[in-house]
């Protein structure tokens, strides 16, 4: 339970899309920070931009992280919370802070281009503070509607930031940020900021993408009478190409859901974020309170992190290889495959991912198509030892071949292994023999499947 006083964080992703890993490492600072100083975690969904946000996405994201393990303390959506927008741009228009624009798009773009032609920065020029009541009505007789308009103060923001250290933002080199669309639409750089403020919101902990938007929300906060949270920027990850990630990546091999369907375990997912972007070696763990104990936000560093599906890979085999089996009974179960101790031992250390653990129990208890008649499996099959079988079996078996025929090595191996498994690879045989039936082992041995 969250302790009296202690830090409040939110993880607050658009659904508008799918999350990928670095949304997933994000929510998983935010929920280690929380966890690891008994603090508050919310999940709170930006979701005004009605145009493309669905309960589908939101769904989605809920799903994704309840699998990579993350749970939250309490939930909010911004579409339910409109009341509390109003009421602050009312404060911000009754303290001279917002203003009415009546540039269409057009007009704007035409704008920054004659700047840009001018080697000028393209910023707004707040030629709508000019506007009298009568130009004001003039406009909106002709069908215009306003948007509206953050006036910033114009100085420099500073802040020690958790993760980069003592931080500024030039206010003078940014246009008056919208605040709310023509449309009537509160945007995020404002919704956020009264979230954050009514919600009790203590630290910020999100991509440096936002670190520009930081400098103006931290004007916001002031001008609504607040104190800013503490804020963090993490360096973002970037994959293997070199790329940033996106919401386009969300169903790429770098989305949750493509991750979930491949495969991955969580907590080798959970165990690669954790470190990424820090100085201490990545390490697999099996559980969530592993990663809290070890957790410092400190150690995260300014370089961009760059996440790599292969060393995933690597790390999801190294978690299955030491995962009991009471922590993937159910799984199991739910792949067909009964909760068999001497099974999970045989199996597990070659495992890339748990749905292999099925083709190996078909391999064991089940029929596979009749391979090509071997020789020497032929041969093997009149020496196979009296019942019963276990870890001693397969060496004795393999030594009385090797004197009745003079094979060895692989010229040995390699046929009793696709004879009895159809694979070239896998589980050591010594553990794998036992785990078939005898009259079956021998069948397959003489090629009868």
């Amino acid at each position: 339970m969250p302790t009296e006083g202690a830090p409040r964080v939110r993880f607050a992703p658009s659904p508008t899309g799918f999350l990928h890993v670095g949304n997933a490492r994000a929510a998983l600072v935010n929920w280690l920070f929380a966890r690891a100083n008994g603090g508050h975690f919310l999940l709170r969904l930006d979701d005004t931009d009605t145009e493309r946000s669905t309960p589908e996405f939101a769904a989605a994201i809920e799903a994704d992280l309840r699998w990579l393990g993350l749970d939250w303390d309490s939930y909010a959506r911004q579409s339910d919370r409109i009341a509390s927008y109003d009421a602050a741009l009312d404060r911000l228009r009754a303290s001279g802070r917002l203003y009415p624009c009546y540039e269409t798009a057009e007009e704007l773009d035409a704008k920054r281009r004659r700047q840009l032609a001018r080697h000028q920065p393209p910023l707004y020029d707040r030629a709508a503070l000019g506007l009298d009541a009568a130009d004001r009505a003039r406009l909106e007789a002709e069908g215009r509607l306003p948007h509206w308009r953050f006036r910033l103060d114009g100085r420099r923001v500073d802040w020690v930031d958790l993760v980069k250290g003592p931080s500024h933002v030039e206010t003078t080199t940014l246009s008056d940020p919208v605040l709310v669309r023509a449309d009537g639409r509160v945007l995020y750089t404002l919704s956020s900021v009264v979230d954050d403020i009514e919600l009790g919101i203590t630290h910020i902990i999100r991509g440096e993408d936002h670190l520009t938007n930081s400098g103006v929300q931290v004007e916001l906060f002031e001008a609504l009478g607040a104190t800013t949270p503490a804020l963090g920027h993490l360096s973002l990850l970037i994959a293997a190409g070199g790329e940033e990630l996106s919401k386009r990546l969300g169903s790429s091999p770098l989305g949750l859901g493509q991750i979930r369907s491949s495969g991955i375990e969580p907590m080798a997912l959970a165990s690669l974020l954790a470190r990424l972007g820090t100085a201490d070696p990545v390490e697999v763990r099996t559980q969530m309170a592993e990663l809290m104990a070890g957790f410092d936000l400190g150690r995260f560093g300014q370089a961009p992190a760059r996440f790599d599906t292969a060393e995933l890979a690597k790390l999801n085999a190294r978690l299955l290889h030491i995962l009991p089996l009471a922590e993937v009974a159910d799984r199991l179960a739910s792949l067909g495959v009964p909760p068999d101790a001497a099974f999970w031992e045989a199996v597990r250390p070659n495992l890339a991912s748990l749905s292999e653990a099925a083709d190996w129990w078909a391999i064991a208890h089940g029929d596979l198509p009749p391979q090509p008649a071997d020789p020497l499996a032929q041969a093997a099959a009149a020496l196979l030892p009296p019942e019963p079988w276990d870890a001693t079996t397969w060496p004795l078996w393999t030594a009385r071949i090797t004197e009745a025929t003079g094979a060895k090595g692989k010229a040995l191996f390699l046929p009793l292994r696709r004879a009895l498994t159809g694979r070239d690879h896998g589980p050591e045989m010594k553990f794998i023999l036992p785990l078939i039936d005898p009259a079956r082992a021998k069948a397959r041995l003489l090629g009868e499947g």
